[in-house]
């Protein structure tokens, strides 16, 4: 059960049952303190009335998380009921009610955020958006799996991925609204195929807005098990999201220009023990890339047939067996 509601306040129940049922998430009220125990440790979120606060504290449930006093407004006593029951808030429904719709948005998402994967080309053209589209198709067969477009200038992630006709919102959608967005409210919204969500832009005209970035990535990791950002190279944003990534990957060919020109992308990012390079083919070894670039390899992706004809049917870059899907489960793999 996502939402126990603990009141026999009828303003109460009027205004938090109804935006449960508005957010789709399913609600129990329970008129008896003593009967609300049954469900006190399985549900989701604990909302307990301040007109039941003290008679529901003098039972002493077991301590746990998710547990809010709310009244309307929660009058003398509240507090200290809440303080004995170990509840998270004390919250005034009249004063405060958009921090309930807040707070049922993410009712039964996950309790620790989602992973963030961050892929950047060292130099340009080296396959590093087809690689982040290939980790994203090959862990969205296993869980909930946001793709990210956060290069303006590039190619269009749905269109890599086939799902360009797919319904959904986009960046241009998400930068005209404000205040906090749900986990179930963009994971829902975005164009969607199966596990696989793609976060990306609809016109040709493109900007990303980072503000807007700031508000979407929270409620991603919430919603989703990995994010994947395909980060531009050359982004006065690039720092900033890269710092948002728990892990980086850095894709480039073993040729002296371009680690070269990769090793000075890496030293201005500070990403040290949170980062690695993704080689492709060229003349160097491991050894003299990383020694060049400053980061340890941590996976080599061979040149892989067909990929241009599977994006061009829809299917997006990655096949059941080949480099790409070699490459991502060498790197997602050991979470799997």
């Amino acid at each position: 059960m996502p939402v126990l509601v603990i009141t026999a306040s009828a303003a109460v129940h009027d205004l938090v049952v109804p935006l449960c049922a508005a957010a789709g998430v399913g609600a129990r009220t329970c008129h008896d303190p003593a009967l609300a125990l049954t469900s006190w440790a399985q549900a989701d979120l604990v909302l307990v009335g301040a007109d039941l606060a003290a008679a529901l504290a003098d039972l002493a449930p077991a301590r746990r998380t998710g547990v809010h006093v709310v009244g309307h407004p929660p009058g003398d006593g509240a507090f200290r009921a809440a303080v004995r029951l170990g509840a998270a808030s004390v919250v005034d429904l009249e004063r405060e009610p958009h921090w309930l719709v807040d707070l049922v948005a993410d009712v039964g998402e996950r309790d620790a955020p989602g992973r963030v994967v961050g892929v950047v080309g060292g130099v340009g053209g080296c396959g590093s958006t087809t690689l982040a589209c290939a980790l994203a198709q090959w862990w969205s067969e296993r869980a909930s799996t946001l793709l990210v477009d956060a290069d303006p200038l590039g190619p269009g992630l749905d269109r890599l991925v086939g799902m360009e006709d797919e319904a959904g919102v986009r960046w241009e959608g998400l930068a005209e609204t404000s205040g906090r967005l749900g986990a179930r409210e963009l994971r829902e919204g975005v164009p969607r195929r199966c596990g696989l969500g793609v976060l990306t832009w609809s016109g040709l005209r493109r900007h990303l807005d980072v503000p807007t970035v700031r508000r979407v990535l929270p409620s991603a990791t919430r919603g989703h098990d990995l994010v994947v950002l395909d980060l531009a190279r050359q982004s006065a944003s690039l720092g900033e999201l890269v710092d948002r990534c728990d892990e980086l990957l850095v894709v480039a060919p073993a040729t002296v220009p371009a680690v070269a020109a990769t090793a000075r992308l890496v030293a201005g990012l500070g990403r040290e023990g949170r980062a690695g390079l993704v080689v492709r083919p060229g003349g160097l070894s491991d050894a003299d890339v990383e020694r060049v670039a400053g980061l340890p390899v941590v996976a080599a992706l061979a040149d892989q047939r067909g990929v241009a004809e599977a994006v061009d049917r829809g299917l997006g870059p990655l096949t059941r067996r080949g480099p790409l899907a070699r490459a991502a489960r060498d790197l997602l793999g050991a979470a799997a």
